[in-house]
C-alpha cells in the first residue's frame, strides 16, 4: 500500500512543558494525534496485549493497575493508574533509568478519537545529550506504528528497524527531530543545543553514528 508518511508526521502535535515531580526539574514532551476510530476500540488497541504486538512490541506482566507489565527488548514498570477507556499511566523504566507516561483518550466523535501521550523526563544527562526527541522520536514512530495498523497495514507490512534505514525512514526520523528541535526552542531551550541534540537524535534513530 502507498503510505504517506508526511501526513503522519504532520498529523502530529509536539508541546514540550517545564515541571516538577518529586520536588526535581522535568520536561513534559507531549504528543497528539487523532485517530479514525472510536474510542473503545482504540483503548483496546493500545492496552490489548494481542494487539499490541502488530503496531509496537510483544508485552507481558500482569496488565492491570498495580501490575507490572514489560515490553519486549525495551522498557517495563508498574501501571500506576488505568481508568478504561480514558487513561492509562506507568512508570517508564529502562537502561537503568525511571521516567512516567501518561496517556489519555478523548473522543471527538463516535469515530474520530484524540490520543494524548505525556512522557515525564527527568533532566539527566541522557537529556542533555539528545534532548526531547530521545523519547519523542521513538513515540512518533509509536505514532505512526498506530496509524498505519488501524488502517490496514499489518505488522509485518511496517517494519520499523527496516523503515529507520530507508530514505523514507531517514526522512521521517529527520523531519522528527528537527519538529522537537522547534518545539524545544519554542519552550526556551538553547537553540545551539536544542540543534546539536537533534542531530544526534537523528543519527542514533538512522544508526548513522554506528
Amino acid at each position: 500500500m502507498s503510505i504517506d508518511f508526511p501526513s503522519h508526521l504532520g498529523a502530529v502535535s509536539r508541546t514540550i512543558i517545564a515541571d516538577e515531580r518529586d520536588g526535581k526539574p522535568v520536561r513534559n514532551v507531549i504528543l497528539a494525534r487523532s485517530y479514525t476510530t472510536g474510542i473503545d476500540d482504540l483503548w483496546d488497541a493500545i492496552t490489548n496485549p494481542e494487539r499490541l504486538p502488530r503496531w509496537f512490541l510483544p508485552v507481558s506482566g500482569d496488565l492491570k493497575q498495580g501490575g507490572h507489565y514489560q515490553f519486549e527488548g525495551n522498557a517495563g514498570g508498574t501501571i500506576t493508574r488505568c481508568e478504561p477507556p480514558r487513561l492509562v499511566a506507568v512508570t517508564w523504566e529502562f537502561g537503568g533509568g525511571v521516567s512516567w507516561v501518561e496517556v489519555t483518550l478523548a473522543a471527538d466523535s463516535e469515530e474520530q478519537t484524540r490520543l494524548s501521550l505525556t512522557h515525564i523526563c527527568p533532566l539527566d544527562e541522557f537529556w542533555e545529550q539528545y534532548g526531547p526527541g530521545a523519547v519523542g522520536v521513538g513515540w512518533d514512530l509509536g505514532f505512526l506504528g498506530l496509524g498505519l495498523y488501524l488502517a490496514g497495514a499489518s505488522r509485518d507490512q511496517f517494519d520499523e528497524s527496516a523503515f529507520a534505514a530507508s530514505p523514507e525512514g531517514g526522512n521521517f526520523i529527520a523531519g522528527a527531530s528537527q519538529s522537537w528541535m522547534r518545539a524545544a526552542i519554542q519552550a526556551g531551550e538553547d537553540t545551539e543545543q536544542a540543534k546539536a541534540a537533534a542531530k544526534r537524535t537523528t543519527d542514533f534513530y538512522t544508526g548513522a553514528n554506528q
